[in-house]
């Protein structure tokens, strides 16, 4: 059976797809996925081993420039690769009308999405053959795995989910591996930020541990605030800018990781490493770590980042 996935981002969605496929790996034998997704994100479904072929799409990028000479070039490329191939199944996993309107439709195949009543955008549900209506009160993970278990037609397993991608990475760990924490400290909301001054505590109190501190980043603003937090401590390091892959190699190797609420905290889950998550405005319940290990450390009073203090979260470290 083949079957084209249509989940584009964002990094915390896309991993929260992977069970689904080792789901539908040990139902259905010999099942293969092509997978469309944002260019930015490439990396992650070649981690898989039930995934042929990823089709990057660029909707991110094109939007700045929708109607010009090259994007509709590119659009019109995207439009032949997607039609190279007729799927048994083509599974919207993203619920959205840009989804739905601009790959889903252009797919050869018989279209699965969720319902009006569970899509994040019902009218994307108009888009699909054969529409499932999924529980919104749980986690992200078994939704997507619900999804694919009706729409492929076996029953989802009981069992906790399985992202079929920390071997790759465990296997092969690097030389310091156990010898340092990773700080995952840049996100793409402000009310997802802990403060500053409370991560340079935090690094201060670290230090004890005899365990050196990673700090990786993307953006040139978030390298900044890296400089900023390890300023005057010996036993913290900067990372050059890594690719997708090399931040996974990091992670795979450290003894434990401090994170905010962002993709790579749920980079670090489907690894299995242990992950303390910080949150503040946001559910840990329904969008938090899925996967061994993982920690959702909340304000003991108030709802604000800053509300969790350095102490807290350090004693949460030291019992790992």
């Amino acid at each position: 059976m083949q079957v084209l996935i249509v989940k584009t981002s964002s990094m915390g969605d896309i991993l929260h797809t992977l069970p689904a496929l080792s789901d539908a790996m040990q139902a259905i034998p010999g099942i293969r996925f092509d997978w469309v997704v944002e260019e930015g994100f490439r990396q992650i479904p070649t981690w898989h081993p039930a995934v042929d072929r990823v089709i990057p799409v660029a909707i991110r990028r094109w939007r700045k420039n929708w109607f010009g000479r090259a994007t509709r070039q590119q659009r019109g490329d995207f439009k032949r690769t997607v039609q190279q191939r007729s799927y048994d199944v083509v599974i919207d996993a993203q619920g959205l009308i840009k989804s739905a309107a601009l790959i889903t439709s252009l797919a050869k195949g018989c279209k699965h999405g969720q319902g009006c009543k569970s899509a994040r955008e019902p009218f994307a549900s108009w888009f699909y053959n054969h529409r499932h209506e999924i529980s919104k009160q749980q986690h992200a993970v078994e939704r997507t795995r619900q999804l694919f278990a009706k729409s492929l037609g076996y029953d989802q397993p009981g069992s906790y989910g399985d992202y079929a991608i920390a071997g790759r990475f465990l296997s092969q760990p690097p030389a310091d591996a156990g010898q340092y924490l990773v700080f995952l400290h840049a996100t793409t909301r402000d009310d997802k930020h802990w403060p500053e001054q409370n991560w340079r505590e935090l690094i201060k109190l670290a230090a004890n541990s005899g365990l050196r501190i990673k700090l990786p980043w993307g953006a040139e603003h978030e390298r900044l605030r890296a400089l900023r937090l390890a300023e005057g401590f010996a036993h913290v390091e900067v990372l050059p800018q890594l690719s997708l892959q090399q931040v996974a190699e990091v992670l795979a190797g450290a003894k434990s990781v401090v994170s905010v609420d962002t993709g790579l905290s749920h980079l670090a889950a489907a690894l299995n490493k242990s992950n303390i998550t910080l949150f503040g405005p946001t559910d840990p319940g329904l969008i938090g770590g899925y996967g061994q290990n993982q920690y959702a450390c909340l304000p003991l009073a108030g709802n604000k980042m800053a509300d969790i203090s350095a102490q807290q979260v350090y004693g949460l470290l030291q019992q790992q």
